[in-house]
């Protein structure tokens, strides 16, 4: 059997299946980033999952497409995770970009990642290119569901979010300032944290205060990732995928609109796509 993973820092899609005309099966966990769990943290998200448990001996191929899997460090951390617990199986593990990439197109384009963490990258048909380094959710991530989070929370702290939007992200979220703190200093995933807050701003969207945050954010993503590939894009189309690019792809296209660009394919999760892949690709 075939065990195909896309997992982000806040969920990991799992898919299986033991041949290609067979409808496959689904199961969905916490996200698995090896930059921000242990490798106990991160097995035993596996092994509490009674449907991966139900076919741990049946699967002999497992392709796993992971945040932070993105170098040979935390590759070889995965791949001993997994044969620990899928001990018939031969591991693969690459970045998520490379799910992203799979999952839109097998033609050289530009391909962004916009989910609990960003990410951009120029695929030339072949070869993923990254022109600058993902240094994660405190240093970039612009536009990605934790960037949103801080800057709602940088807004309610700082009395900047208007009444009636306060109102409701208080009666939403606890914000005591213990546990904010707490969450974000004393928790391992406080990057997942953050990003649990960015359902508010899709929830309220129609508020213009809402609407300059999300305009705002996608415009810095445009701006410090995207733009990195000008020359690329003279030629190449723009994908999209994560769930805060699928919600928020209105904002995203009035963010390439002001420089004369124009998005293509928005896939809120890859992972059937990557299926069709590894099928064409004959992998499986």
């Amino acid at each position: 059997m075939l065990l195909i993973a896309d997992s982000g820092s806040t969920k990991c899609d799992w898919i299986l299946y033991e041949n290609v005309n067979e409808n496959p099966i689904r199961i969905r966990t916490k996200g698995l980033n090896p930059t921000i769990l242990s490798k106990k943290e991160f097995r035993k998200i596996i092994t509490s999952n009674l449907d991966l448990a139900n076919y741990k001996d049946a699967v002999n191929a497992i392709y796993f497409f992971g945040a932070g899997c993105g170098t040979k460090k935390n590759q070889k951390k995965v791949n001993k995770v997994l044969a620990s617990f899928f001990e018939k199986a031969v591991t693969t593990t690459n970045e998520d970009i490379m799910a992203a990439v799979y999952a839109t197109t097998n033609e050289p384009a530009v391909v962004c990642i916009l989910g609990t963490g960003s990410n951009c990258c120029f695929y030339d048909g072949k070869t993923v290119h990254l022109k600058t380094p993902s240094l994660g959710y405190i240093v970039m991530d612009e536009g990605s569901g934790n960037y949103f989070g801080k800057e709602l929370l940088k807004n309610y702290f700082y009395k900047r979010m208007p009444d009636e939007l306060k109102f409701s992200f208080e009666k939403q979220f606890n914000l005591n300032e213990k546990n904010v703190v707490k969450k974000l200093y004393q928790s391992s995933t406080p990057n997942k944290y953050l990003a649990e807050f960015a359902r508010f701003l899709f929830e309220n969207e129609e508020h213009p205060f809402i609407q300059g945050i999300l305009i705002d954010g996608m415009d810095l993503f445009v701006e410090n990732h995207i733009l990195q590939y000008e020359e690329e894009l003279k030629t190449v189309p723009i994908h999209f995928v994560g769930s805060i690019a699928y919600h928020g792809q209105k904002y995203i296209e009035i963010a390439l609109e002001k420089r004369g660009l124009k998005g293509s394919n928005y896939i809120r999760r890859p992972i059937d796509n990557l299926v069709n892949y590894i099928k064409t690709q004959n992998l499986h």
